[in-house]
This record gives structure tokens, C-alpha cells and sequence, in this order.
């Protein structure tokens, strides 16, 4: 439940029994700036990543939501990583490991592997 008070106002809530609810605190998590940066454009993405505050983790989220923007515009295959894969496939002489079947099915028994 939501309840918006003023600066000023007393911050505490009491529901419809008369129960006092603790107030829980957080920060805001509002990322307007990656609305605006080209998934196409590698150097805005290094620009981008060389100047923001984070982990590892968050440049990978980062990269993946641009990867998702990419495969949406392209009928839901990213070409960048596609490319990466095939290039993978042609120096390893094996499919990447996330470009393998998720399936595996004979006559006898289907695996699924998602």
C-alpha cells in the first residue's frame, strides 16, 4: 500500500483495525538515462558504461537490455549477437552455449532444457 504525505505531515499510518504500520524507506529506481543511448551505437555503450557506478552485474543487465531492444526491432534476433555466436561456432568449431537447442526429443523421450 501506498500513502503519499507532505514534509511535513506526521509519518505514520494506521489501518482500518487500528494496527500502526512501520514505515518502510527506499531509494528511488528510475534509469531515465538509458532511454536515450542507440543499441546500435558501440561506442555510446562504452561511453555509457566507462562512466556509470555500479558491478559487473549491472553493466551486464545493462548490455542484455540493449540486446533485447535490438532482437525486438529485428523480428527477435539481435544481429550483434548472432554475429558473436557464429564467430564463436567458426573459432571453437562448437555452438556457443546459449545458442544451443533448448530441445533435445527422439522417439522415445523429449528433454527440455529451459
Amino acid at each position: 500500500m501506498e500513502v503519499l504525505q507532505g514534509m511535513n505531515d506526521e509519518h505514520t499510518y494506521h489501518d482500518d483495525e487500528g494496527l500502526e504500520w512501520k514505515r518502510l524507506f527506499c531509494l528511488p529506481q528510475l534509469a531515465c538515462e538509458q532511454i536515450n543511448i542507440d543499441p546500435w551505437d558501440n561506442k555510446a555503450f562504452v561511453h555509457k558504461t566507462g562512466a556509470m557506478k555500479g558491478n559487473y552485474g549491472d553493466l551486464l543487465d545493462y548490455s542484455a537490455d540493449l540486446s533485447a531492444q535490438r532482437a525486438q526491432k529485428n523480428g527477435g534476433v539481435d544481429p550483434v549477437q548472432r554475429k558473436h555466436f557464429d564467430n564463436y561456432e567458426k573459432r571453437t568449431g562448437a555452438k556457443h552455449i546459449r545458442d544451443k537447442k533448448k530441445t533435445i526429443e527422439n522417439k522415445n523421450i523429449k528433454i527440455d532444457l529451459s
